[in-house]
């Protein structure tokens, strides 16, 4: 795990991809290195196996363009907010050092998201912490703190905070979703329906990406809470 300044956290392999791959791929395009981390390997879901997810994972991760994507191996629908859970993260955010940390909803109908969100929140914190001793690859590591936790917006509707503008990235986002095609529409699968294997699926998707690009006059947009303040440099910006 080298140096990124965006890493991006999901409880799932696909969580990232339907809620923030088209910002992850948008500031790639500016220059900036990202990383990606699923807690868990989605074992649990209706479709597909653990191995073919984490195949379909490294797929989506060439798609968006990520350095690199760790699997941290926690129990689908069973992690909890423990010591031991806790220090995992810690360790990939004092190896990568991001400025930005992006994690799940803050509240969803899986009970994976918004636990996955507050133990990557805890994380964050905590990894800032000079008296929490951890090691990677067998050296000690020094104390990380990201400058901002962003959590994405999923299955149900949270009024966003900050919404980016990814018209220009939408296309190559929904690529990067479809690399998880054990997951979702597929007319020839054998396999029992689930709620996002659906036809309709995507139009709720391409949905939920046109509404919160009409809030900023862009054609998609993908949007965001941020539970504590952030400054610009330019207020321009904002426009």
């Amino acid at each position: 795990m080298n140096k990124v300044d965006i890493l991006a956290i999901g409880a799932h392999p696909d969580d990232v991809e339907l809620s923030c791959a088209a910002t992850l791929i948008k500031q790639i395009s500016l220059g900036n290195r990202v990383g990606l981390c699923d807690l868990t390997k989605g074992e649990l879901g209706t479709r597909g196996s653990a191995e073919l997810r984490l195949k379909e994972a490294e797929a989506a991760r060439e798609i968006i363009g990520a350095d690199f994507r760790v699997n941290l191996g926690m129990a689908d629908g069973f992690f909890d907010l423990s010591e031991a859970n806790k220090l995992e993260i810690v360790k990939v955010i004092r190896a990568c050092q991001p400025k930005i940390l992006m994690c799940n909803a803050l509240s969803d109908r899986h009970p994976d998201h918004a636990r996955g969100a507050q133990l990557a929140k805890d994380a964050a914190f905590l990894a800032g912490l000079r008296r929490i001793e951890t090691s990677y690859e067998g050296e000690s590591q020094l104390p990380w703190r990201p400058q901002l936790v962003m959590h994405y917006i999923q299955d149900h509707y949270l009024k966003p905070e900050l919404i980016m503008d990814v018209t220009d990235f939408w296309s190559q986002k929904l690529k990067a979703v479809q690399a998880f095609s054990s997951q979702f529409y597929d007319p020839k699968s054998k396999e029992p329906a689930s709620p996002i294997s659906s036809k309709e699926f995507m139009g709720v998707i391409e949905g939920r990406g046109l509404q919160f690009g009409r809030y900023i006059n862009a054609t998609y947009g993908e949007g965001f809470n941020i539970e504590r303040p952030f400054g610009v440099a330019d207020i321009t910006g904002l426009i």
